[in-house]
């Protein structure tokens, strides 16, 4: 089967949408509101959709991989941003390094962990 795929966008939820509304604005993505309980977030050509729902096991469980161009510049910017003190729950995993290459990680105010990486050349 070919897919032919242009696109990828994962649905996110939000225990308080206002909140992470605003924190997804702060790290950098811009919004397009597109319902009052849905907006879409996009960075480049990338995107997700975070809605207003919750869930406890569904966001306790929820990951998302996006691959960055360099991910020291991206943590060095990502912690100027100073996001644990201005939302609560948020919390800054610093790079760690693998056999495949190198993230850091950043839990959202609902609990998401967005793990930020680049793969080894």
């Amino acid at each position: 089967m070919e897919h032919k795929a242009k696109s990828i966008r994962p649905f996110i939820g939000a225990k308080n949408f206002e909140i992470s509304r605003s924190f997804y604005r702060d790290l950098g993505f811009e919004e397009k509101v597109l319902f009052p309980n849905m907006s879409l977030f996009t960075s480049g050509g990338l995107g997700f959709y975070l809605q207003d729902g919750y869930v406890k096991d569904w966001i306790d469980n929820l990951m998302v991989f996006m691959e960055v161009d360099d991910v020291d510049r991206f943590w060095n910017e990502l912690t100027t941003l100073d996001l644990p003190s201005k939302y609560k729950g948020v919390r800054l995993t610093p790079v760690k390094s693998y056999d495949w290459g190198r993230e850091c990680f950043v839990h959202d105010p609902s609990g998401v962990l967005w793990h930020f990486g680049e793969f080894s050349r």
